[in-house]
């Protein structure tokens, strides 16, 4: 079901290929009609918007459907269970507590004559889009909308494609809400990240557009760039988990199966020093999947994205992490915090077995909007810092800027910046 690969000898060729995963696996076809639709959209607006919707989401859509209105989420709280309505409350509030320490914030400092530091500002709008077709992801909208929120964004925005029928799920409507979502388009795919990057006549644009999606929605976010900032391009969820012999087959499977379980293409993988810990967990897991109602999917991705890697030690286990970077990494060792230390490269790292990926995925705190492809290796998790601009903030007072002045004329001087060096002469002839 899964490939094994023996890696004590040191031969990982057949990782390459998750180690060269990016979005440019996405064929140009599909860019191309990418392309096309965020002209669409951004040359007729809400028509486009609307004829989209009935092609790919609800053949019966009308324009006078795409905000949802209050009465609508008001409707919503009828149809959700308190029960969930608590537990998403609970999770929302540890994200903002989180979020509220994890916050850059404006600073200034006074030394030599010069006061400089960081002024920090919200974004003025951020967009986030929520998946809802093939399963509503209420906690993808809480991932990013309250770091925003609690980043100061004044208005947020949410997309998310509507139901056969048009309607939204009403656990995504609770959760926008309870999020503090100041607007609610029911859109979905590329149209949407058009629709918000551009604005239309009922959508006014946004500054950010954050949230994960499908390829189509990756490569929206990708060509409106520059228009919006974008916190990342996200593929497939994926997980690894380093393990040794102290580690317990049962809960290293039963993780393994959580995350194949997504969309039939993600990966999974167990590097782990124990060839008895290895072959342990093949049996579970062909055990647990038996009774999963994903089987199908989770199969696909175990048979074709999925690895057990056998290493001579857990130091070996660590630096083949490092280099693949995934988007969540577990540490299952007796001592988890020493192997830590070690740690480069991930997105979300998971310590011991109190604490499986879904702590992170639904109620722990940090966002579960995390860095794929291996970006780990040079990017950072969704946070509040994603809807903060940082400027500069330079003052000098006089010993300031006569200790800075010539040092500055002889530095423009040698780049051939005659006007530079000017605007410093100038203020020197004055204050002389």
């Amino acid at each position: 079901m899964i490939r094994t690969i023996d890696a004590r000898q040191g031969d990982v060729a057949e990782l390459v290929s998750l180690r060269r995963r990016t979005l440019e696996e996405v064929s140009p076809e599909v860019e191309s009609t990418v392309r096309s639709i965020l002209a669409d959209v951004r040359d007729r607006g809400d028509s486009a918007v609307v004829d989209y919707t009935r092609q790919f989401d609800c053949p019966t859509f009308t324009p006078d459907r795409l905000r949802v209105g209050e009465q609508e989420i008001d409707r919503a709280y009828e149809q959700v269970p308190s029960r969930w309505i608590t537990a998403f409350v609970h999770a929302r509030d540890n994200i903002a507590q989180f979020q509220e320490r994890a916050k850059c914030r404006s600073w200034l400092d006074t030394f030599d004559g010069l006061t400089m530091g960081h002024r920090v500002t919200p974004v003025a709008s951020a967009g986030v889009y929520a998946p809802a077709r093939n399963a509503p992801l209420p906690s993808s909208l809480c991932a990013a909308a309250v770091p925003a929120k609690v980043a100061g964004v004044s208005r947020v925005v949410l997309a998310t494609p509507p139901r056969d029928d048009g309607s939204v799920d009403p656990t995504m409507l609770v959760a926008a809400r309870e999020c503090g979502v100041d607007e609610v388009f029911r859109m979905g795919g590329a149209q949407a990240v058009a629709a918000l990057a551009y604005g239309t006549e009922s959508i006014r644009p946004v500054l950010k557009v954050v949230g994960p999606g499908p390829s189509w929605v990756q490569v929206a976010k990708k060509l409106a760039f520059g228009l919006v900032g974008i916190e990342s391009l996200a593929g497939p969820s994926e997980s690894l988990i380093v393990a040794d012999a102290s580690a317990s087959p049962r809960l290293v499977a039963a993780d393994m199966l959580t995350q194949a379980e997504h969309t039939g293409d993600n990966a999974t993988l167990l590097i782990t020093d124990s060839e008895d810990l290895a072959a342990a967990v093949e049996a579970e897991m062909e055990a647990q999947l038996q009774r999963l109602p994903r089987a199908q999917l989770t199969r696909r991705s175990l048979e074709q994205h999925s690895y057990i890697v056998i290493t001579a030690t857990i130091e070996q286990a660590v630096e083949i992490a490092n280099d693949i970077a995934p988007e969540h990494l577990q540490i299952l060792t007796q001592r988890p915090f020493d192997v830590l230390e070690a740690i480069r490269n991930a997105g979300c790292i998971f310590l011991g077995d109190r604490a499986p990926v879904p702590f992170g995925d639904y109620a722990a705190g940090p966002s579960h909007v995390l860095p794929t492809y291996g970006t780990a290796r040079f990017s950072s998790p969704l946070s509040v810092n994603d809807f903060l601009t940082v400027s500069s903030v330079i003052y000098a007072n006089a010993d300031g800027f006569d200790r800075l002045a010539d040092d500055v004329v002889t530095l423009a001087n040698a780049e051939g910046l005659d006007a530079h060096a000017e605007t410093i002469r100038l203020r020197q002839r004055i204050w002389d």
